[in-house]
């Protein structure tokens, strides 16, 4: 029987891309799934809705629960996590993968856009985890996972995209941080990064910087987030994780079946030296 049957998995931006992903693999297992993203209806260029996710779960094996959250609104993340909690019984993970980017330098970062980002990535990933607590504290083997990268505090990561590194870092400093203060009620958290670009939808916000053929698709993540749920959250917890890194201690050597494009070099991802 997998680890993971009957575990609830609270999963934001899982309307698409790596969230979905995540979703689909943890569906697999017997997983009830809540799907809590923005997208609610079909956008014009963006594929996936929180539906079409819910549709794909029940399909691969798993119970779905749609939920339209903006996470940057404290009082729509905790009726989220309320309603996920009534409905399924408990929340037993927390996945951080909600985010926004933008590789600008600080003169072409409207304020706008800056905070978004620090909205969506550091206080929505804050807003999350401080609703979900409660729940997470009367769990069996808890989790919290932020996608986000370790802390290199080296200035070649913050001089091209100032505002991104901080508010990506901002996520992995809540794992920093948390990590202590939920120790001793057995809540881990977790930090996880591919060590390549992922082929989403949110390349096209990079500006042609990556092309989809140098990249590795969304199935690599969630298949070392599957290795992170299952550790003891005891004793795994304040880890910055690689997705080879996992993959490789659970025996994988074929990383090719990865690839978009195996023929291709791959893109290494930010904040890896």
């Amino acid at each position: 029987m997998s680890e993971l049957k009957g575990k609830t998995f609270f999963i934001t931006g899982s309307s698409r891309g790596i969230g979905e992903a995540i979703a689909l693999r943890v569906a697999k297992k017997g997983a009830n799934v809540v799907i809590a993203a923005k997208s609610d209806q079909p956008h014009p260029k963006l594929p996936g809705t929180i539906h079409t996710v819910a549709k794909a779960v029940e399909e691969a094996g798993g119970k779905a629960l749609a939920i339209k959250l903006d996470i940057r609104d404290e009082d729509s993340v905790a009726s989220a996590m309320a309603q996920a909690a009534e409905h399924f019984g408990g929340i037993d993970v927390l996945v951080n993968n909600a985010s926004a980017i933008s590789l600008t330098g600080t003169a072409d970062t409207p304020m706008k856009r800056f905070d978004l980002m620090m909205g969506v990535n550091t206080r929505g990933t804050f807003a999350c985890s401080q609703a979900a607590l409660p729940y997470l504290k009367k769990a069996d083997n808890p989790h919290i996972l932020m996608l986000s990268p370790p802390l290199n505090m080296k200035a070649k990561w913050f001089k091209n995209h100032t505002a991104y590194t901080m508010a990506k870092y901002g996520m992995s400093m809540c794992v920093l941080g948390m990590s202590e203060e939920f120790k001793a009620d057995g809540i881990a958290v977790n930090a996880l990064w591919p060590c390549t670009v992922i082929g989403t939808a949110a390349l096209a916000m990079l500006g042609g910087l990556v092309k989809p053929e140098n990249c590795r698709i969304p199935d690599i993540v969630a298949e070392a987030a599957c290795e992170v749920f299952k550790k003891d959250s005891k004793t795994c917890t304040g880890n910055f994780f690689s997705d080879e890194e996992l993959l490789k201690e659970k025996g994988v050597v074929d990383f090719d079946q990865y690839a978009v494009d195996a023929s291709k070099s791959l893109q290494k991802d930010l904040f890896l030296d």
